[in-house]
């Protein structure tokens, strides 16, 4: 049996190939097996648990069939997932970051975006995002309200991005040693940056897996106790 880990599907009822993509995957390859591990950015935006749209109900529907132990984190997309999601789904939530072992070996999960700290306007952004007052005033506002401003956060956000060096955005080195010598892991797991590929981490004596974005191809990474290996398949 192995554990899969999958992020950055920015699942929306505008991209129902990605959607049509994710179930396939559900129901061929996760559903195979032990755990599943989703870090961050599961849905391009989640404006709440009380968003009851036909396209959240028929993703929470797939989720909830699942027969293992299933995990969640937030990312900086859906920072709103909450204890009624998890309910309603059958999944944890997890911390960002968590420590973990797998088959004797300790790993540390990320969605990612904490580790880009050269990007010094969004890490801003984030903590406030991750303040508890801001997001309980968000959730206080309409479904209307905060649809227009999510609207406006990607319309930033696609700002930011074009304007932004590519290397800014990434991952700083520095943190990434920094993070995995405290946690004292030789693995860590993230999503975030949408740029799939194994690092060696040397400082750290480690490895350092980036899990791909889905869009043209959707990206999962498989573990068990011979080791992992980062997976993609087509997405048409």
């Amino acid at each position: 049996m192995s554990y899969i880990f999958i992020s950055d599907l920015h699942l929306d009822e505008t991209r129902p190939d990605i959607t049509q993509a994710f179930l396939h995957f559900l129901e061929n390859t996760a559903v195979n097996a032990e755990r599943l591990y989703i870090l961050g950015d599961f849905f391009e935006v989640w404006l709440g648990d009380d968003d009851n749209s036909p396209f959240n109900q028929s993703i929470i529907s797939a989720l909830a069939s699942l027969p293992m132990p299933r995990f969640i984190m937030h990312g900086n997309r859906d920072f709103l997932i909450g204890q009624r999601f998890c309910e309603q789904t059958g999944f944890e939530l997890l911390t960002d970051p968590t420590r973990l072992t797998f088959f004797d070996r300790p790993v540390l999960l990320m969605h990612g975006d904490s580790l880009c700290t050269r990007d010094e306007e969004y890490m801003k952004v984030r903590a406030m995002a991750r303040y508890p007052d801001f997001k309980a005033e968000l959730l206080s506002k309409s479904l209307e309200e905060r649809a227009a401003i999510a609207a406006s956060a990607r319309t930033q956000s696609k700002d930011h991005t074009r304007e932004t060096a590519m290397d800014i955005m990434d991952v700083t080195p520095s943190e990434v040693v920094k993070v995995m010598r405290e946690q004292e892991v030789p693995l860590l797991i993230h999503g975030h940056t949408h740029r799939p590929q194994v690092h060696e981490v040397p400082e750290a004596r480690g490895q350092r897996v980036v899990l791909g974005d889905w869009n043209t191809k959707g990206w999962y990474l498989e573990m068990d106790k011979s080791g992992f290996s980062l997976q993609s398949f087509p997405i048409s």
